[in-house]
């Protein structure tokens, strides 16, 4: 027979695994890699100035911020976890960052879309490309013929001619 005195911690054991298992966003249970998780969305003033304080910087064709118009760059409704990307890719290449596409009008669209807040643009520099090229994996061209590379947390960097186009789906390891 089990006592009360090691019932009750099993089943605080068991009540703490449970939560952790079933917890919102967590998806342990069933979880791949197309599998939508909760996200925390970003206010443009919160993005710029999480890029601000990593050296980042941004500029639009436009010289606007405006999501609705496609000639600005907009961080609103931006990923937290594509922010921590932008800073995580800064800090491990020393390359100075300046992006040129957010969460505006105008990209393709899809899950994994800039309007969705996953996606970033870089505008190109011989820092960047050769640290996309040396440490990151070739895994083929996207279907506009765009190259892609793979970074070891999966984020997706493809070569658009004048700026490079990346896919966060996670922080990049921040």
């Amino acid at each position: 027979m089990v006592s009360r005195m090691t019932l009750r911690p099993a089943l605080t054991a068991l009540a703490l695994v449970l939560g952790v298992l079933f917890a919102p966003g967590v998806g342990v249970l069933g979880s791949g890699a197309t599998q939508a998780h909760a996200v925390t969305k970003l206010t443009h003033s919160q993005a710029t100035a999480r890029f601000s304080s990593s050296g980042i910087t941004w500029s639009s064709s436009g010289g606007c911020s405006n999501r609705n118009v496609p000639t600005c760059t907009s961080f609103d409704q931006l990923n937290l976890a594509t922010a921590q990307g932008a800073q995580t890719l800064k800090s491990a290449t020393g390359c100075a960052l300046n992006i040129t596409g957010g969460t505006e009008t105008g990209h393709a669209g899809g899950t994994y879309s800039h309007w969705n807040g996953y996606k970033l643009d870089f505008g190109k520099s011989t820092c960047l490309t050769n640290y996309v090229h040396n440490t990151f994996t070739y895994i083929g061209v996207r279907g506009d013929g765009a190259p892609m590379y793979k970074a070891g947390s999966g984020n997706i960097y493809a070569d658009e001619g004048n700026h490079w186009d990346v896919t966060y789906y996670n922080c990049g390891g921040c």
